[in-house]
């Protein structure tokens, strides 16, 4: 069977006021390649024209830099990516046979690799958000994938999606006291609920693809998107979207991961000028399947 091709055009605009003179932007765009996701071009058009260089940060992620020469009252960021998902809907996992009851050692190499992926990115000092994770463990020994499902489903069963328009992530246990959140906040509640119990997670920022629309956090048949990744011993990393209740990344195109959501921003930068210089920002994506 042949996978079909899917663009993604990611574009990302800002307006001001008057000219201001550009900083460097850090542009996380390029979709992480792997053995399910096989990308076949990607183009950065960029408007004022802007120098880019390439390099790749602590989590292999492909950074590019661009530096721009002149001001502008506008700036557009264009992103178009053409690649194959290969990955199933319903997939089946090949958890060590040591790790497939919950709790369960992790090798020494493993605990070295993890590291700081297994500690809590926000505080927590009431444990509120580990009482609240350890609630989902049933008895002394729990199925490991079935826990994590719980919680995943459990961040959805008991918080309500909202869309907001401020980039920054809420604190889980802020989410868990509003009871509401969008994509990014439930993969940050449920990265550090896990991590409350031992697990390695990182965070993932990526796109959505939503042909039959009925995805909660689409717009249209695609959207910019966040989810987790838990290290499971066997398995490798497991893509969980607690924002949909899904576990396999079959509709997920992953562009950037890390420990914390801050680390996964597609697009950030600086501009000098007047305070009351910046007008707005608009972020249009859309994800499609290539015309035959």
């Amino acid at each position: 069977m042949i996978s079909p091709v899917l663009k993604v055009h990611h574009r990302t605009s800002y307006r001001y006021h008057r000219p201001v003179d550009f900083g460097p932007h850090r542009l996380m765009l390029r979709p992480r390649e792997s053995r399910t996701l096989r990308l076949l071009s990607h183009e950065l058009q960029i408007s004022p024209a802007a120098s880019v260089a390439w390099s790749n940060d602590v989590s292999g992620n492909a950074i590019a830099t661009a530096t721009f020469g002149q001001p502008g009252d506008t700036l557009v960021v264009d992103s178009l990516a053409e690649l194959t998902l290969e990955a199933e809907e319903w997939p089946v996992f090949d958890i060590a046979a040591s790790a497939s009851s919950y709790p369960f050692l992790l090798g020494d190499d493993e605990m070295t690799d993890l590291g700081a992926l297994r500690l809590q990115a926000y505080l927590d000092p009431a444990g509120r958000l580990r009482d609240w994770a350890q609630g989902f463990v049933p008895g002394p020994r729990a199925d490991t994938l079935s826990l994590l499902r719980a919680i995943s489903d459990g961040v959805a069963g008991q918080t309500t999606y909202e869309e907001r328009e401020d980039d920054a992530a809420q604190s889980p246990v802020e989410t868990l006291e509003r009871g509401r959140g969008s994509c990014r906040d439930f993969a940050v509640l449920f990265a550090d609920a896990v991590r409350s119990l031992g697990f390695g997670a990182r965070i993932v920022s990526g796109y959505l693809h939503d042909p039959a629309r009925n995805a909660i956090g689409s717009a249209g048949a695609g959207s910019t998107h966040a989810w987790t990744e838990v290290y499971i011993p066997g398995a490798g990393w497991v893509m969980f979207d607690p924002t949909n209740r899904s576990v396999g990344g079959f509709n997920l195109i992953p562009v950037a991961v890390g420990r914390h959501i801050s680390q996964t921003m597609p697009v950030s930068g600086s501009f000098t000028g007047d305070a009351d210089a910046f007008e707005s920002l608009d972020v249009a994506v859309t994800v499609r399947r290539s015309a035959a």
